[in-house]
């Protein structure tokens, strides 16, 4: 099957879509080594077949979405196409339409210390803009179906990339990492949506990479702002320790509210971190009109 050929947009005005889960719990579970700063970009250099298994994974467990292994892979325009390729093969060889997303991660993300956690790099916005232009023309040159703007941690760099996206038809959805109803940098999450709210290049606001707790109140302050579409991947709960780069699970499992997280507005729902196919597969009859009301149970650990 053909990828999706309608663009993403329209489906989300008709309905919800699902998107696929963590990537590096993936291939951390089909033993890759992601040690290094590039991360998954380290198996997209010396294993794309691991990173196109991942993706099939995430397909086979109903992902309509799948977003590249171009997070971390900062300037380097051949890992950038390639991300896209791969994902392309995974999306083709599908036995439903899917769409791939170009991952544009963070500024913080290329320095591989955790300051995508953190923002306020302490650089202007010309320098943050100068930095992802280039890695957003080579995505855009692979021809995803959209750029995923994600993990944003603060207002400064959401600002950098909206202004390298204006004029470029291109079309992107923008996610900040969240703490509590602020980014990371400790903006006020209304104050961070409204910078998209106006952009025609964004077609859907939300969050990922954050407790599945604060997606709520995060996706009722972007629907004051906006009324685009909202999105919602979260990590598992749990807390990442970026001195010792080890996950910390929650003693309690955290419930996963989605349809009340649809009910607010979110048409693309799907996890981040620590989330992986069988726990996307499960929220599959969620996103379906006939499926019931309550929580979606805690993911497994990954």
């Amino acid at each position: 099957m053909p990828r999706a050929t309608g663009p993403l947009a329209e489906a989300l005005a008709r309905r919800p879509v699902l998107l696929d889960g963590g990537l590096g719990n993936q291939l951390t579970a089909q033993g890759c080594d992601l040690s290094g700063a590039l991360w998954t970009g380290r198996v997209l250099a010396e294993r794309p077949d691991q990173v196109e298994a991942a993706h099939t994974a995430y397909v086979e467990a109903g992902a309509e979405v799948l977003i590249t292994a171009s997070y971390q892979v900062g300037h380097d325009p051949a890992l950038a196409a390639r991300s896209v390729r791969v994902a392309d093969r995974a999306a083709r060889a599908a036995g439903h339409a899917v769409w791939v997303a170009a991952s544009v991660g963070p500024y913080g993300a290329v320095l591989a210390d955790g300051s995508e956690y953190r923002g306020r790099y302490g650089l202007t916005g010309p320098r943050l803009e100068a930095f992802h232009r280039p890695r957003v023309e080579a995505l855009l040159a692979a021809g995803p179906d959209v750029l995923a703007l994600e993990t944003l941690p603060d207002t400064d760099e959401a600002d950098a990339l909206l202004r390298v996206l204006a004029g470029t038809g291109a079309r992107a959805w923008l996610s900040y990492t969240v703490a509590g109803e602020r980014t990371r940098a400790g903006q006020p999450l209304a104050e961070a949506f409204a910078l998209a709210a106006a952009a025609p290049e964004v077609i859907a606001v939300g969050v990922n990479c954050c407790d599945p707790r604060d997606v709520l109140p995060a996706l009722e302050a972007a629907a004051s702002v906006t009324t685009k579409p909202l999105l919602a991947y979260p990590n598992d709960g749990s807390v990442w320790d970026a001195n010792t780069t080890t996950w910390h699970a929650p003693p309690v499992p955290v419930p996963w509210p989605v349809p009340a997280w649809l009910h607010t507005g979110a048409r693309l729902v799907g996890g981040c971190c620590r989330v992986g196919p069988p726990d996307v597969a499960a929220l599959s009859p969620t996103l379906r009109p006939e499926a019931g009301s309550g929580p979606v149970p805690r993911p497994e650990k990954q």
